[in-house]
């Protein structure tokens, strides 16, 4: 396995708070949008609407690795290098790496509501991912945290997770998260929308189980059962929450079951055999895509090549626990932290031993 680059120094940055803008975007399902069906091509479609989306990352890794060879392979990595953009996404952190994690990795991911080529003008992150990636390289889980979790803010009180981002930025959050967790976070990724649909489409639209019917009237209407998504599709269908029983919560689950859609479509024969698709791909995640400045196209390469072997079986979702539901002053509506189921999952992270934690889903 190639050497695994520092994780070390981390940067601290400062952002403005912005307001909480919580409602879907009632633009994106414009009347050119009309009459979008299953199994269509979504080539030159206008970029409308906030994307609540998430983790290209792990396609890029995969990617990278499966056909990329030699000069190709080269080539890539000029792309990645040229287009991702790389800033201090990362707090100074206290927290101390378990001796028993190994060299597991612990990778957040979130997804911006920004319009702008920075990916930072958006207020809040609706989308909060952690995917963690086993020492042995074998296993992935990833964990979605609701935006609504109601926590500790260092230095801002109790309130939505997702206000940690508002008040400062994904450096915050960070700091957010592994105070809830105990987990020391070691990269972040933050996804733009603009990329969404036409990864989607590049990769021939994804097949995903719905477990709740959903009817978006133009933009799709979707039984419950399995169903094929063009690129429009999957963004509106993961962006819904009103017409889900449990709102952010199954629209979470919604979000796994896309990553493991796009996972199971680069794994598949054929998908990934036409270089230009390749490049399509790596141009669609890195023109959409901010890293810390740790996080280094070598190191990204280096950990796709040593999860060549990972097997969809060994991919496992969970949700951060809650006990339910209130409202707080200054916070609205809430979901309370399930603290003992928290704590066992989040001691699983930390020590790199999913054994015995509960309510983990295969296959998105």
């Amino acid at each position: 396995m190639s050497e695994q680059p520092p994780h070390t120094p981390r940067h601290a940055m400062d952002d403005e708070p912005a307001e909480e803008r919580s409602t879907r975007s009632s633009d994106a399902a414009s009347s050119d949008h009309t009459e979008r069906r299953a199994g269509a091509q979504a080539a030159g479609r206008k970029k409308r609407g906030k994307l609540r989306t998430l983790l290209y990352i792990l396609l890029a890794m995969l990617l990278v690795v499966i056909l990329a060879v030699g000069g190709f392979l080269l080539y890539l990595k000029y792309i990645l290098d040229k287009d991702i953009s790389r800033e201090d996404l990362l707090p100074s952190s206290t927290v101390k790496r378990d001796d028993a994690a190994g060299d597991s990795q612990n990778i957040l991911l979130l997804g911006s509501d920004s319009r702008d080529t920075n990916l930072r003008d958006g207020s809040r992150s609706d989308v909060i991912q952690l995917v963690h990636i086993s020492n042995d390289r074998k296993k992935i889980e990833v964990v979605h945290f609701p935006r609504d979790m109601y926590v500790d803010i260092p230095g801002h009180g109790k309130n939505k997770i997702n206000a940690g981002y508002a008040y400062g930025g994904p450096t915050l959050l960070v700091q957010t998260i592994e105070k809830a967790t105990n987990v020391r976070i070691d990269h972040v990724a933050q996804i733009g929308f603009s990329g969404f649909e036409k990864l989607t489409d590049h990769m021939g639209g994804v097949d995903m189980y719905v477990q709740q019917p959903v009817d978006l009237g133009k933009d799709g209407k979707w039984e419950q059962g399995m169903n094929h998504f063009t690129g429009l599709q999957a963004r509106r269908y993961v962006q819904e929450r009103k017409q889900l029983a449990q709102g952010d919560i199954d629209r979470g689950k919604n979000q796994q079951a896309w990553i493991f859609a796009i996972f199971q479509k680069a794994k598949s024969r054929g998908v990934l055999s036409n270089p230009m698709t390749i490049t399509n791909i790596t141009k669609d995640i890195s023109n959409n895509l901010a890293v810390d400045k740790d996080f280094t196209t070598n190191y990204m390469t280096s950990l796709a090549y040593s999860l060549r072997g990972l097997k969809q079986e060994n991919i496992t979702f969970y949700t951060a626990p809650i006990t339910g539901f209130g409202n707080e002053p200054g916070a609205g509506s809430v979901d309370y932290v399930d603290e003992p189921a928290l704590k066992k999952l989040s001691d699983g992270l930390r020590k790199d031993d999913m054994t015995g934690v509960p309510n983990g889903r295969k296959g998105g």
